[in-house]
């Protein structure tokens, strides 16, 4: 496996509940990064090959410190950097500049999340705020808009290639699930999200956890080093993607006889609940509890 990005989940809080969040992001969520943590990890990024880091959430910006010092260190390191954020901070242009300059000449990506889930109106005051501020700043900038359950995604603007679709996993497998229309559980024979032979880019959380998917571990960076586990990976040994890789969700489903429903609202779904049955036998691989729902 060769990396070309690394995506650091500096925390698991965020300012808001979202339904179509998939790590559970909350304000009562656990977790955060300390500055020690991610001097660590991009150090391993940096041994690995890994060429762009973007620091996420949950909400980032609620730990500025140590969004600052990580970015700061990242770019010094030759990463393009980027952040992930829903702009809470953004209360009106200016505070956004005040709230933006350590960045400027250090990021290459400011992606705003403002969609109907965070946001009374697609593209809310505190995201217009703060995408004016950094353009006033030469700061390229992006947007995710997440589609609406059974409506088509909208372009996303900006450096992150990932499907604005909903991914029926985390907290929207209960929350919005009901509301798509559904497929019959044995037709989810595929991964459509993820490469999980060869992924380009991982996410690590606060506890040092390696995620394929989020909520699929392949290793822990604070025990082992990221190049380590990239050459290391086999992934039809890997007891999660390796059914995966057999016949998507319902051969993770069939492999392990797990109990199931008749439909789903999209492989997402299937594999999200087949993982919930299955993090008792495999509690190493399937975690941490914050990608599952539990508020400790």
């Amino acid at each position: 496996m060769q990396l070309s990005g690394l995506h650091i989940l500096l925390t698991y809080r965020c300012t808001l509940e979202c339904d179509h969040c998939f790590v559970w992001g909350g304000p009562r969520q656990t977790g955060v990064l300390a500055i020690e943590g991610i001097s660590r990890i991009l150090e391993q990024a940096r041994q690995a090959g890994v060429r762009s880091i973007y620091f996420e959430g949950g909400e980032p910006f609620l730990y500025y410190a140590e969004l600052v010092k990580g970015v700061h260190e990242a770019a010094g390191m030759g990463f393009d950097v980027g952040i992930v954020s829903n702009a809470y901070w953004a209360v009106s242009i200016a505070d956004a500049i005040e709230w933006l300059q350590p960045f400027v000449g250090r990021i290459t990506d400011l992606c705003v999340s403002s969609d109907l889930y965070h946001c009374e109106e697609c593209l809310g005051d505190e995201p217009q705020n703060a995408i004016a501020a950094a353009k006033w700043l030469n700061i390229p900038t992006g947007m995710i808009s997440i589609s609406q359950p059974d409506q088509q995604a909208p372009l996303r603007r900006g450096q992150l290639n990932d499907e604005a679709q909903i991914m029926y996993r985390g907290r929207a497998a209960v929350n919005l699930a009901p509301q798509h229309r559904s497929r019959a559980w044995d037709s989810l024979d595929s991964c459509v999200h993820e490469d999980l032979r060869d992924p380009g880019r991982l996410h690590v959380d606060p506890g040092g956890n390696l995620h394929i998917c989020q909520g699929i571990i392949i290793g822990n960076l604070f025990e082992r080093a990221l190049k380590e586990i990239c050459t290391e990976y086999q992934p039809e040994q890997h007891p999660i993607c390796g059914a995966l890789l057999d016949g998507g969700p319902a051969a993770l489903v069939t492999e392990y006889g797990l109990e199931h429903g008749p439909e789903y609202a999209d492989a997402c779904h299937l594999c999200y609940e087949a993982r919930l049955s299955l993090r008792s036998r495999f509690p190493a691989l399937l975690g941490p509890d914050q990608m599952y729902g539990v508020v400790k």
